[in-house]
Parts: structure tokens; sequence; C-alpha cells
């Protein structure tokens, strides 16, 4: 049995008058924290549209090696769907947390497989404690993200530290596979809230899914295509986490950093055109991580808030491009494998 996640213990959220605090006081004054339906509303019906008008090609398309052009469609489709899902997760969208929950089970669990009861649960715990070692788990997976961790390697473990630079991508066409596992796994072994019900609507997903795949496309197409756009649905998940913490100041296990430097410290944004699409808001790291409740499209107007409430108190505030983000994380990744001998 898998034991489920711990949840956030005393001290992981600040107090009252604390630097966060007024932090907050500003922002909530700005409106900021308040729910955005309308924009959910649109940003909800054209993503779904693209979610179906990938459908609809395939169905017309037929039986025809042109649908690996679809594959690549619809990754980028269900990409964008389950970004959607990671709002819902974060009580962006509605205000009650059942809301919220029905949301995230058709765009998360129904729509692209992944559970949204064990994404919540698995993510805010990465939230609590960014980038601490033996609290974090996106910083205890396949990767070595610290000297310390790189050095405990064994077997195979050990050749992937040695060489996670470079396996980084090849291995991010693993991601959707992963995240159906975790989200199976979570279902059937986690005391997870709605079990039948999480359950129900990924079995709702696989059966369509393949369903469909497999009554359209002849059986080697069919592989063929699940490979194309689960493969490229990982990749481009995995590509739009990876530039939001890795290469930033890993944290040991108990630090105890207030919580506004943890956020800020351990997190970095990334500019540039049109990357508030391409990454699903998740480019202003450092506001989403201070305040996760925050809609998507109120981001943007909280950034500047929050780095002069930074630079005020001398914290340093990380934001760069896409391109270096990735320099920085690879670079880093390089450099703790190099710790293997």
């Amino acid at each position: 049995m898998t034991p489920a996640p711990t949840p956030a213990r005393d001290g992981d959220y600040p107090s009252r008058g604390s630097d966060y605090a007024a932090l907050m006081r500003r922002v909530r004054q700005a409106g900021l924290l308040e729910r955005r339906l309308r924009y959910y509303g649109w940003k909800t019906g054209l993503t779904v549209g693209v979610f179906a008008l990938g459908w609809a090609a395939f169905a017309v398309i037929g039986d025809s090696w042109w649908q690996l052009g679809t594959a690549v469609f619809l990754a980028v489709a269900f990409a964008q769907v389950a970004f959607l899902g990671h709002d819902a997760g974060h009580r962006q969208v509605f205000r009650t947390r059942r809301a919220n929950h029905w949301f995230g089970l058709f765009v998360g669990n129904l729509a692209t497989g992944v559970s949204i009861g064990w994404w919540t649960s698995n993510h805010n715990r990465h939230h609590a404690h960014p980038n601490t070692e033996g609290e974090d788990p996106d910083v205890g997976g396949i990767l070595a993200h610290s000297a310390e961790r790189a050095v405990t390697g064994k077997g195979w473990r050990r050749f992937i530290f040695r060489y996670q630079a470079w396996l980084f991508f090849p291995m991010l066409l693993l991601e959707a596979g992963s995240l159906h596992f975790s989200s199976v796994r979570a279902v059937l072994t986690w005391p997870i809230r709605n079990r039948v019900r999480e359950g129900a609507f990924l079995a709702a997903h696989a059966v369509l899914y393949l369903s469909a795949v497999f009554l359209v496309l002849s059986p080697v197409k069919a592989l063929v295509f699940i490979a194309v756009q689960q493969g490229l649905f990982g990749f481009y998940m995995g590509f739009t986490f990876a530039p939001n913490h890795k290469g930033m100041p890993v944290l040991p296990e108990g630090d105890t950093t207030d919580f506004l430097r943890r956020q800020v410290l351990t997190a970095r944004n990334v500019s540039g055109a049109l990357v508030d699409l391409a990454l699903g808001g998740l480019n202003y790291q450092i506001e989403h991580h201070l305040f996760p409740s925050m809609p998507r499209a109120a981001l943007r107007s909280a950034q500047p808030m929050v780095r002069a409430f930074c630079a005020e108190r001398a914290i340093p505030y990380a934001e760069t491009t896409l391109l270096t983000s990735y320099a920085q994380a690879l670079g880093h990744l390089n450099a703790v494998g190099r710790q293997v001998r």
C-alpha cells in the first residue's frame, strides 16, 4: 500500500504579523483575489472548443497516417485543458470546494485522465515546501536537485543522476504515463475524497479514449498515435513545469525560512511573447506560489506589486526568458550530476 501524502504541518503558513501578511493586504485591497468567472467562462469555452475540434478532426480524417498531425494538436489541447484542472485544484475558478471539484473531474479525470484528487494532494505538498529536500515531492523524484542526494544514487538511479541533464528531455516523453499511473495508484491506495467518483471518471476517460482510437485506426496506427499524442502531452506538461524551480536554491529538510522568502527564493518567473498562453499562467510562478488561489487572469497584475514589495525588503526576485531559464535549469542539473563519480 502506498501511503497517502502527509498534510501540511503547523508553521507551514505565515503568521498574521509577517511580511507576507502585509503583502496579502495590498493584494486583497487591489481585488486580485476575487473570482474571475467571466474570464474562466470564455477561457473554458475556447479551450474545450479546441479540444473538441481536435477530436472532430480525428473522426473526419479516419484511418490515415495524417492522424499523427492530429496527435500533435491533441497533445497541445490536452495540456491546455490540464491547465484548467490545475486552476480548479487551487480553487481559482469557483469559490466553493465542491464546484471546483466537479469542474476538475471533467477537465482532469474525464478529459485528460489525470485525477484531480491526486493532483491536489500531491501539488499542495509542493506548494507548502517548494524545493525542500524530504518535503517537496517534486525534488524527491527521478532527478537529483542537490549534490547531497546525487551521491546517494545506486544502480540505475545513479546512472540517471549522472546524466540527468542529457536525459531530461527524453524523460519528459514519459511524463504522461507517470501522471496516469500516479492517478490510478492514488485512487486505488490513497484515502482521497470521493474515491469511487474519481475512479469512475478515470475509467470513463480510458474507455472513451481507447475506444475512439482503436475504432478509427488500425492497430499499428492506433499504437503509434497513442505514443505520439501521450508522449507529446507529457513533454508539454513537463516543459511548462521545468522553468519554475529547477536551478533555484534547494532548501534542506527542516528549513525554517519564512513563508514569503521560501516561496520567492525557490521560484523564478518567465517572461516573453506568448509565454502566458504557452505556460498556462505558470510563468508567474512567484505570484502563483504566494497566492495559489489567485485566478490566473490576475497574476499579471500582481507581478509588479510583488516585485516592488520584494525590492523594498531586499528579497531577490528571479525573472528571465524561457531560454535562459532552461539554460539555468539544465546547467544546475548537469552540475549536480557531475558530483556522481
